[in-house]
């Protein structure tokens, strides 16, 4: 079956997730692979943990997609690793994502939104430029897994979420797992994670911890918000009329 033709429905994560529910991270990237191909893509924040999934990708696939959301407000920190890393793995494709301009002027045009709305901050600089992206894709992986809490806790390995099928590798990883692998491969670690940063996104709304605290105490801290909202059903968005993200 071409893959353009490939049938995107609940039966096909369920069939998936039920071959793969206990498959180690790598073989849940081949396996998406090999289903998806060239419509497969990799969403990566660069962060605290993103190294162990994008090595496991670069053993599949350095030519994988991998896209990168560019707020205008991530730490600098952030903006070198994603350098370092991409370099140190040689991936070839790793796409940064950023608001439209039109959007960042009409909406938080003194850069403060995150002060009063931060729901409305995570959409115009996350949740939109993440969904046009993903326009072109069938399937995309991502980093969660179910240790970090929340609604993550019943989270499946793969999962449908229209038009798309997700993919989770990671999902059924604990801290020492993950940390094991970055001791084999001798991964780089965030430069944040050393500051006290488990979970890292955009500075205004990331703060370090304190030690025994949540891994994502610090995002969105004294709030009930705990996503983003990239991983929250939406309606298809708008095609981009100005021709940037």
């Amino acid at each position: 079956m071409a893959f353009d033709q490939l049938e995107r429905s609940p039966s096909l994560a369920a069939r998936l997730d039920a071959d793969l529910r206990a498959a180690h991270p790598r073989a849940v990237i081949e396996a998406a692979f090999m289903e998806f191909g060239p419509k497969l893509a990799l969403v990566s924040s660069f962060g605290a943990e993103s190294a162990v999934l994008l090595h496991l990708a670069s053993q599949v696939s350095r030519d994988i997609p991998v896209l990168f959301l560019d707020t205008g407000m991530l730490f600098g920190q952030t903006l070198d690793y994603r350098q370092q890393l991409a370099a140190r793995l040689g991936l070839t494709d790793v796409r940064d994502l950023r608001p439209r301009f039109t959007d960042i002027a009409t909406q938080d045009p003194r850069a403060d939104l995150w002060k009063t709305d931060t729901d409305a901050c995570c959409d115009i600089r996350k949740v939109i430029p993440l969904d046009r992206a993903l326009d072109g894709f069938d399937a995309w992986i991502t980093g969660r897994k179910r240790f970090h809490g929340g609604d993550r806790l019943r989270l499946s390995v793969v999962e449908d979420a229209p038009p798309h099928t997700k993919f989770n590798p990671l999902a059924n990883w604990g801290k020492a797992d993950l940390d094991s692998y970055i001791a084999e491969h001798d991964l780089p670690a965030h430069p944040l994670v050393a500051q006290g940063f488990p979970s890292i996104g955009c500075w205004p709304c990331t703060k370090a911890v304190e030690e025994g605290q949540d891994v994502r105490a610090g995002r969105w801290a004294g709030q009930d918000k705990t996503e983003c909202g990239i991983h929250v059903a939406r309606a298809p968005s708008p095609p981009n009329v100005g021709g940037d993200i």
